[in-house]
């Protein structure tokens, strides 16, 4: 199902998939089966999203990422493909980031640039995600109240 209040300009998309309103996907997408993007997401044109996939409300996927079957992915998460950001910077260097199966990340967090999340590894809500995250591990944030 895609909602008739999306942008979406890919053909890429599996069977089974929900494209929710108010998204945008470009026309090089690739989008698995069965996934499930809730409404408000930006998709770009070099991005594969492997099948069973969820990704809330309000999250961006930008180039060279690579998303894997039965990944979660919580409302408002950031990502960056670029560590030195410049606005007109023609020599950026994409960095991507990459998510593998299994992997869940939590509202609010910041996944930096060419990190990869390790297959079924936890990302706490609101992480500051800078290096890359082990298998099977449980990445959370710590502060002070």
């Amino acid at each position: 199902m895609i909602h008739p209040l999306s942008d979406v300009q890919s053909t890429n998309i599996g069977e089974g998939t929900n494209i929710w309103q108010f998204c945008v996907v470009l026309a090089k997408a690739v989008i698995g089966k069965n996934c499930n993007i809730c409404s408000h997401c930006f998709i770009e044109n070099n991005v594969v999203i492997g099948d069973n996939v969820t990704i809330k409300n309000g999250v961006q996927i930008w180039d060279g990422m690579i998303i894997g079957n039965n990944v979660f992915i919580g409302p408002n998460v950031t990502f960056c493909n670029d560590k030195y950001p410049k606005s007109r910077n023609k020599n950026w260097k994409l960095e991507p980031v990459i998510i593998e199966e299994g992997a869940s990340i939590g509202a609010n967090s910041t996944i930096l640039p060419g990190v990869v999340i390790g297959k079924g590894s936890m990302i706490g809500a609101g992480a500051i995600v800078t290096k890359n995250v082990a298998n099977n591990s449980t990445y959370i944030s710590k502060c002070r109240i």
